[in-house]
């Protein structure tokens, strides 16, 4: 009797957990399903199975328009264009964001630490941030190409 008890008990919790993780949040983010419908596989991969693009490949790596950069996920301004600077990383490298833009949440990936940035509305993965940039600021985010969109000034 003591097993069939655990055994529902625990088949219930699954289900629970799962219908959670297949249906919009309480705060009305997107399912994963909803994310792979409007991502390509690349941004899909990178912006939420927290993927990185190949060093110097990206777009916006060498781009010093004047503009604002764009969560690519859900189009939420995260960077101004003169916060940008050429770090020669081989990502676009930012020494500060839009101020409540991003949230940083420790990242134990891959052996280290480090922190990680993401979309404060989305919570899309957008890169790292670092205490070694250049500028006043000594802050270096460190962001995929392929997780921003760019949106030049008039």
């Amino acid at each position: 009797m003591n097993k069939l008890l655990i055994f529902t008990l625990v088949t219930l919790s699954y289900g629970s957990i799962f219908a959670q993780s297949s249906t919009t949040n309480k705060t009305g983010m997107k399912t994963e399903k909803e994310w792979k419908e409007i991502l390509t596989s690349e941004e899909y991969r990178v912006l939420r199975e927290k993927g990185t693009e190949a060093p110097n490949s990206g777009v916006y790596n060498l781009h010093f328009d004047n503009g604002q950069y764009i969560c690519n996920g859900c189009k939420s301004e995260i960077f101004d264009s003169n916060s940008k600077f050429k770090s020669s990383c081989g990502w676009p490298s930012f020494d500060h964001a839009i101020r409540g833009k991003i949230v940083e949440k420790k990242d134990f990936s891959h052996g280290m630490l480090r922190t990680e940035i993401l979309c404060s509305n989305c919570e899309g993965h957008l890169g790292h941030v670092f205490n070694d940039g250049p500028t006043d600021t000594g802050i270096r985010y460190c962001v995929n190409s392929i997780s921003m969109d760019f949106i030049k000034d008039d």
